[in-house]
């Protein structure tokens, strides 16, 4: 379901954001629902298996031009298959460490059991040797034109624009679809699902600027393993208070990251920004300001798209 918001909508539809987002929420839940859940196998595409040196050909041997991001756990190219129109994201998981390789297992798993639109699509996956001798992993998704979360609520460019920023309707609608995927985890996958990484850089956008979330390589099955010491992989920031006491994984620290993902898509600020200190995070902050001076906490790119702040000051 999409969120449609008029540019002229007057002041108290940001006044109330936070609001909206707990009524959209509760919608959510206590709608009666209609979802139900895909377990097609890993490669159900006609790309059954694509070997190694095809992956290599297509990213022009994982070539830094083709690089699309890299993290702890490897990187994720962009990839052209031989003699095909059709793009592909390839991500190359870091060996090195026992985790990381791990961390593939768990993704492959995590995205074999499960399709859903607010999720990342799998197509395949490689798992192969190099003509080195040295073992090569690696998992296909489908590739996101418009890249991720992080890279539009912090564009790197030094001058905004609306090329690069968001308006405050498409942030509704990207936030009501990271809501949808993780209830959709959380209440239709049998069992559930916890993703435990929820973050800009995992929530990847499509050419309409539909969400989709992404990067499981971390995730946990309820029931089945949600032990561990949860703090030392989630992002700082991000982690719920409870994980860094040592307490097991479950539904509610996804919530939590849910709740730090969406102060941070209206406000601009990520939670480890250096304005913030011991006395000060990014919760409290939004808090402080609510209701008298959310105008004022609001990321200010939201203005470049015309939204009539003017005449929400006022009202």
């Amino acid at each position: 379901m999409s969120l449609v918001i008029s540019l002229a909508t007057d002041g108290a539809i940001l006044l109330s954001l936070s609001v909206i987002l707990l009524v959209w929420i509760l919608y959510k839940k206590l709608k009666p629902s209609h979802k139900t859940l895909s377990q097609n196998s890993i490669a159900d595409d006609h790309y059954k298996r694509i070997p190694y040196q095809v992956l290599l050909r297509g990213t022009n041997e994982f070539s830094e031009d083709n690089l699309l991001g890299r993290g702890s756990y490897g990187a994720v190219y962009k990839c052209v298959l031989d003699n095909e129109e059709r793009t592909l994201a390839v991500k190359v998981f870091n060996l090195g460490q026992s985790r990381y390789s791990k961390s593939f297992e768990t993704e492959s798993e995590a995205m074999r059991r499960i399709r859903y639109r607010c999720l990342v699509k799998i197509i395949t996956s490689c798992s192969s040797i190099k003509h080195q001798g040295q073992e090569f992993k690696a998992l296909v998704f489908e590739f996101m034109p418009n890249g991720n979360l992080a890279g539009w609520i912090h564009p790197k460019s030094q001058e905004p624009a609306t090329s690069n920023t968001l308006s405050l309707a498409q942030r509704l609608d990207i936030g009501a679809d990271i809501v949808d995927a993780v209830e959709y985890l959380h209440n239709y996958c049998q069992p559930s699902v916890i993703h435990c990484d929820l973050k800009p850089s995992n929530i990847l956008l499509s050419d309409n600027m539909s969400a989709r979330v992404g990067d499981f390589g971390i995730s946990r099955i309820l029931q089945e393993n949600t032990s561990g010491v949860m703090q030392n992989y989630i992002a700082i920031g991000y982690v719920a208070p409870e994980y860094g006491e040592g307490s097991v994984v479950s539904t509610h620290g996804d919530i939590y990251s849910l709740g730090i993902l969406l102060l941070e898509m209206f406000n601009g600020r990520s939670p480890t920004d250096e304005t913030f200190g011991d006395s000060l995070d990014l919760h409290k902050f939004v808090e402080d300001a609510l209701l008298d001076r959310t105008l004022e906490i609001a990321d200010p790119t939201i203005w470049l798209h015309g939204e009539p702040k003017d005449d929400m000051t006022s009202s």
